[in-house]
C-alpha cells in the first residue's frame, strides 16, 4: 500500500528526530554532574542541537526542492548516525557539543522531507490529517525520551544509549533510501538562481510573516520548554525526583501523542464542516499559552493535570507549517515550510540557550534556583503573548 510504504519509513525517522531532541530533559541531571555544567553550559549543549538544525533549513528546502526527499533525508540521516557515535564518545563539553550538533544536521531533513513528500504525492485536502499522522510518530519519540529512557538510564549508561542510537538511525537510513518510491519530474530542474528567488519570495511575502511569530516563540519555544527546561523546573520548582519529573513528561507525551492522532483522525472532516486548520492552530496555542501561564504561576496544585494540558493545547502549533505552505505553489512548498523551521529552530536555540542563561544570572543576583526559573518562564510567557497578540491580529487583516 502506497500511504504505509510512503509513510513509515519517514515516521520511523521523525521518531528518532523527537527522540534526541528531548533526550537531554532526562539526561541533563546526569551530564550536569558528570561535567559540573552551569543552567546556561547546559543550555547551550543542549541547543547545539537546535542551531546546527536551524543552520540547515535553508539550503535543506533548495535541496528538497531540487532532489527529492528520499536522497537528501537518507544521506543526511548518516550523519545523524555519526553525531550520535560522537556523542557517545564525547569527553568534554566541546565534544558532546561538537556531536550534538551533527545529530541536529542529521535529522534537520526529518519532518520537512516527509512533508514535501506528502505535498506531492497527496492532495491539498489531506495534509492537515497527514501533518497530525507524521507529529504522532514524533509523540512516540517524545514518549520514548522519558519514562523508558529514565529506565534505561537505570540498567546501562547514556553512553551505550546513544551507540544503540547510532545503529538504529544508520538501519532507518538504509530503509528509508531503499523503500521511498522516487517521483520524476518532466520539468527541467530549477537553476540555483531560481531557488534562490523562490527563498526570497517566501521571505517577502506577508502570508510568510503571518505566522513566524508564533512559530519562532510558541512553537520554537515549546520545544525548548519540552526538551530540556521541563524536567529543570519540575525538580527545581515542585521539588520532583528525576524519576517523578520523567513520569510528568511521559504523560504529557501521550497527551500529546492523543492530540496528533486526533488532527490525524478529525482536521480533514472538520474543514469540510467549516472549521478550518487555521482555527484550530489559533485555538490551541491560546490556550497552551494559559496553561503555562498557570505553571509560571504555579495557581494550580495539579502539576500532572497542567503539564498534559500543556502538551496538548501546544500540538496543535504543528499545524502553522501547513497553514504557511498552503499560501504559496506547490514547487515551493519544500522552501516554505524549511524556511518556517529555520524561525522556529532559532526561537527553540534562543528560548534553550536564552533560559538558561537567565537562570544563571536570576541566581547571581541574589534569586534561589526556584524563583530563577519562575522568573524567566514569565518573560518566555511574555514575548510568547505578544506573538500571539501578532497572529490574531495579522489574521484579521484581508489577505
Amino acid at each position: 500500500m502506497l500511504w504505509l510504504k510512503l509513510f513509515l519509513p519517514f515516521a520511523g525517522a521523525y521518531f528518532l528526530s523527537y527522540l534526541y531532541r528531548t533526550a537531554n530533559a532526562v539526561i541533563g541531571p546526569v551530564l550536569t554532574q558528570e561535567l559540573t555544567l552551569g543552567a546556561g553550559g547546559l543550555g547551550l549543549l543542549t541547543s547545539a542541537y537546535f542551531l546546527s538544525f536551524a543552520a540547515a533549513q535553508l539550503p535543506l528546502g533548495m535541496l528538497l526542492d531540487r532532489f527529492g526527499a528520499r536522497r537528501v533525508e537518507s544521506g543526511l540521516l548518516l550523519i545523524a548516525s555519526a553525531g550520535a557515535t560522537v556523542f557517545a564518545l564525547g569527553q568534554s563539553v566541546a565534544e558532546l557539543a561538537i556531536g550534538r550538533g551533527l545529530i541536529g544536521l542529521g535529522v534537520s531533513a526529518c519532518l520537512m522531507a516527509a512533508f514535501k513528500a506528502f505535498s506531492l504525492w497527496f492532495p491539498p485536502s489531506r495534509q492537515a490529517s497527514l501533518t497530525g499522522w507524521i507529529m504522532t510518530s514524533g509523540g512516540l519519540g517524545a514518549l520514548a525520551a522519558t519514562a523508558p529512557l529514565e529506565f534505561a538510564l537505570q540498567v546501562s549508561g547514556w553512553r551505550e544509549i546513544f551507540f544503540a542510537l547510532a545503529g538504529l538511525t544508520l538501519a532507518v537510513a538504509i530503509w528509508l533510501f531503499f523503500s521511498i518510491p522516487e517521483q520524476y519530474s518532466q520539468s527541467k530542474p530549477e537553476s540555483l538562481a531560481a531557488q534562490l528567488a523562490g527563498v526570497k519570495a517566501v521571505f517577502g511575502s506577508a502570508h510568510f510573516w503571518r505566522f513566524v511569530p508564533i512559530g519562532l516563540t510558541l512553537t520554537g519555544g515549546f520545544m525548548a520548554v519540552q526538551s530540556l527546561w521541563s524536567i529543570s523546573w519540575l525538580m527545581q520548582v515542585n521539588g520532583y525526583s528525576r524519576a517523578a519529573a520523567a513520569d510528568h513528561m511521559a504523560g504529557m507525551s501521550v497527551a500529546m501523542l492523543t492530540a496528533y492522532i486526533l488532527i490525524g483522525l478529525l482536521a480533514t472532516g472538520l474543514a469540510r464542516r467549516g472549521i478550518q486548520p487555521v482555527m484550530l492552530l489559533a485555538a490551541g496555542v491560546g490556550l497552551s499559552l494559559l496553561m503555562l501561564a498557570l505553571i509560571a504561576t504555579e495557581a494550580l496544585s495539579q502539576t500532572h493535570l497542567l503539564w498534559i494540558a500543556y502538551g496538548t493545547f501546544s500540538s496543535f502549533g504543528t499545524l502553522v507549517y501547513s497553514q504557511a505552505a498552503a499560501g504559496f505553489p506547490v514547487a515551493l512548498s519544500g522552501r516554505v515550510n524549511t524556511a518556517l523551521n529555520l524561525m522556529v529552530f532559532i526561537g527553540a536555540f534562543g528560548v534553550q540557550w536564552g533560559l538558561g542563561l537567565l537562570i544563571d544570572l536570576l541566581q547571581q543576583l541574589g534569586q534561589n534556583p526556584a524563583l530563577a526559573h519562575r522568573s524567566a518562564f514569565l518573560v518566555l510567557l511574555g514575548i510568547q503573548s505578544t506573538a500571539y497578540a501578532w497572529f490574531c491580529i495579522a489574521s484579521r487583516r484581508p489577505r
